[in-house]
């Protein structure tokens, strides 16, 4: 992998690339229509606006935490391990924003979620293994999501008739 991306501006290009592609399924996935607005939500929700400056950071936060880390190991199985956990990560992301903002289930965005949430414990090991910088960089991300799950589970608990039947 590392001779298929070269030197230089590759691998950040890539996990630039990356997390935008991340960014974007993510945000055409989020509609915040009248079935979002009609959702009981808790007093302590961060206004809609904060939502996008907070994603952009954290994205920035995490595609910098894996830059560091390839550079910082040089290994193929630290390699391919950072590979799988981004990998896995960027789709548990998005999918998170399609279950509950396209198919309406924040019943089953929460259990996603959780996964969401051990993906990213994941990243903070496998790039905490090749510099503590980079772990340090993804404890944002593992904050904000902590927030979103309790977020996620006060809106099942305020609107149970959007739980399975």
């Amino acid at each position: 992998m590392s001779a298929l991306l070269g030197d230089g501006w590759a691998v950040p290009l890539v996990a630039a690339l990356a997390a935008v592609v991340v960014a974007v399924v993510g945000g055409v996935a989020t509609v915040t229509d009248d079935w979002y607005h009609r959702l009981r939500q808790p007093s302590w929700k961060p206004p809609d606006w904060a939502f996008g400056p907070i994603w952009s950071v954290i994205f920035a936060l995490t595609a910098t935490a894996g830059v560091l880390a390839w550079n910082a190991d040089s290994s193929p199985a630290a390699r391919g391990a950072l590979i799988a956990a981004y990998g896995v990560n960027g789709v548990l992301n998005m999918a998170w924003s399609v279950i509950f903002f396209r198919m309406r289930r924040p019943d089953l965005a929460l259990a996603e979620v959780v996964l969401l949430w051990l993906s990213i414990v994941a990243l903070v090991f496998v790039t905490g293994r090749a510099t503590p910088v980079a772990a340090f960089l993804n404890l944002p991300y593992l904050g904000w999501v902590s927030i979103a799950t309790f977020l996620n589970l006060r809106i099942v608990q305020l609107n149970p008739r959007l739980r399975a039947a």
